[in-house]
């Protein structure tokens, strides 16, 4: 009986860890608030603006690049809103899942006050097998990722 118990114990721990997503707390200028890079679509990639720069690098470990217009990329962290157990918060339209993409520079600008989170949209169009981000930025997924997604 006593084998039993502690094979269940490791049993559920291990599904536990397995299964967990990594969630990160983050202080915005408004509130505190959760964030995560796991989402069920396919958004780690370069999103490019009219098919060149300025882009946006999102990288699966929450690592990546961002450049705005008429400068150069700058590296930066970045998670999608998400419930403290990780469930990301979501908008659908007809054909859309809307989620709120943070993004903060890790390295400082001489002529800016102290980074913090800021907020942009990021879109999935399903229909169309586009990713948005900040309706500019734009990164084609195809149905074939789409259904690794829904396999996992």
């Amino acid at each position: 009986m006593l084998l039993r118990t502690f094979f269940y114990s490791v049993f559920f721990l291990t599904a536990s860890v397995c299964f967990a997503q990594k969630v990160s707390e983050i202080e915005t200028e408004d509130r505190k608030l959760f964030i995560t890079t796991k989402c069920e679509y396919p958004i780690y990639g370069t999103y490019q603006f009219k098919g060149g720069e300025p882009v946006i690098e999102l990288n699966s470990g929450g690592t990546g690049y961002y450049q705005q217009h008429e400068a150069v990329k700058r590296p930066i962290i970045w998670g999608l809103e998400c419930s403290e157990s990780g469930v990301l918060k979501e908008t659908k339209g007809y054909d859309n899942i809307k989620y709120i993409l943070y993004y903060k520079y890790t390295t400082p600008n001489s002529d800016e006050p102290e980074e913090s989170w800021t907020h942009v949209e990021m879109t999935v169009h399903l229909n169309t097998c586009k990713i948005f981000i900040n309706g500019e930025r734009m990164k084609l997924f195809t149905t074939k990722e789409e259904k690794k997604k829904s396999v996992k």
